[in-house]
This record gives structure tokens, sequence and C-alpha cells, in this order.
């Protein structure tokens, strides 16, 4: 048997070394190993009254908020708001995806998904790589990248390069890392965000049986100057199989 493994490795070596040069890397969308597109409807499963209703001023329970946020949640004046055109502060990134919304992304190009809500008519862009654009909108600037699990098996024995790297196993996830965010809410009663906010995603995707898909979104929302902490929630969406129930709505204050 020890013969045998020592045969092998060289064989397997020369096939690493001898094959063809390996070409450019598939773009995103090609190595895309799980599909988020298509339209998806929010399960409101946790925090229901939070989500459902405009909580009143001074509700924050579960939010790590600190006391220079509770200061300025507590002066939260939705008229003001409204004056002001500031009617989507609570629709920016760090708050959309907690919205009773529904969802459409797509392939924008093999490069960048496009991710809408309904709820506020707001329209996200993941771009593959470095952050692209000067931010300051509600949607800031958002970099994505696929996180898969890492391979189980190694590619190399008793010191050995075998030239070849083993495929990392199926699923996984897609990060994405936003920052350069216009001041926004965390809730829509005037829950704060601010401007150095740094907030990261990751989205997946499961299969149930009975054939239904869904899509959790896990957030941590990291801001030093309203928050002690980070602050992290999980929400999920149920794939649609149409359009069925899409309604954009402008943003609304209360």
């Amino acid at each position: 048997m020890s013969w045998m493994v020592l045969a092998t490795i060289p064989d397997v070596y020369a096939q690493g070394r001898g094959g063809p040069p390996p070409g450019p890397p598939p773009s995103p969308k090609a190595a895309a190993r799980i599909d988020l597109t298509g339209y998806w409807v929010s399960l409101i499963t946790e925090d229901w009254r939070y989500r459902q209703f405009t909580p009143p001023k001074g509700d924050y329970e579960s939010v790590p908020i600190n006391p220079a946020g509770r200061k300025l949640a507590g002066a939260w004046d939705p008229a003001k708001d409204e004056a002001a055109g500031e009617q989507c502060k609570a629709y920016g990134a760090a708050g959309i995806m907690r919205m009773p919304t529904r969802l459409h992304i797509t392939w924008q190009d093999d490069n960048t998904l496009k991710l809408e809500t309904d709820a506020g008519t707001q329209t996200r862009i993941f771009h593959f790589g470095p952050p692209e654009g000067a931010g300051g909108d509600w949607q800031g600037v958002s970099s994505a990248s696929w996180d898969y699990p890492r391979p189980l098996i190694q590619t190399g024995f008793g010191g050995i390069d075998f030239g070849f790297t083993l495929p990392p196993p199926p699923g996984g996830s897609l990060k994405v890392v936003t920052t350069k965010m216009r001041p926004g809410y965390l809730r829509k009663n005037g829950v704060p965000y601010g401007n150095g906010t740094l907030l990261t995603e990751y989205f997946d995707r499961f299969e149930v049986p009975g054939g239904e898909t869904y899509l959790l979104v896990i957030s941590e929302v990291n801001d030093p100057e309203y928050l002690s902490q980070p602050f992290w929630t999980s929400t999920h969406f149920k794939k649609q199989s149409d359009a069925s129930g899409w309604n954009p709505t402008p943003c609304v204050s209360r």
C-alpha cells in the first residue's frame, strides 16, 4: 500500500506542474456558488414591534446605544425630518434591511450586484473589488466578495507541493462591507448611526424541505459615535416566484 501511495504522488505532482497555464480568474458572477437573484419578501421573525410599526420615542431596547446616541434619539422629530426633506433617514444601508420590504436582486454586470427595495424605493450597489464611488448618500459605498468555507483537504504531502489547489466546499456567503454612508437611523424612531459607521453583512441562501428558499442576512453595525458596542441583527427573507406584491413606495418618516 505504501508503494502505491509513493507512486501516485509524483504522478499527481507531474499533472499539476505539466498542465496548461491557468487562465484568468472567473468573474464574480461566474464564480458565484449561490444564486441570490430574484424577488424576496421580508419575514418579520424577530423585533416585530420595532420593525412592523414605528416605535415610540425613547424605546431603544436591544440596541447598544451610548449616551450621545440617547441624546440625539431623544430629540427625534419626524416633522422636522420631513421639513428638511430627510424622510429617508431610516432607509439608509444600516437600517433598510430591517424594514418590512421586498427585495429585487439582479446582476448589473459581471462584477456588480444590484439590490433594490420597494420600501423607500432604494437601490444598493455591491461592487466586487475595491470600493468605488465617493459615497455620502443613504446607501454609501459597498464592497462585495464571496466568502467560501475553507477546503478540508490539503494539496501537499510530506513537504511536497502538488501544484494545484482543490476547490472549496460548495456553498458560502456573500460578504458586503459598506462605508461612507450619510448619517441615518437604525430604527424609525430616531435611533442614530453616524457617518463613520462600518456595516458588515453576510448573505446566505438556504433551501428547506418543501421546495422553499430563504435568504438570511446577518449584519454587524459598528458606530463608535453612537453605539457602545457592535449591533448585530439577523434578518430573513423568503424567495418569491415572480414580482407579485412588488410595490415601490416613497420613504416615510413616521
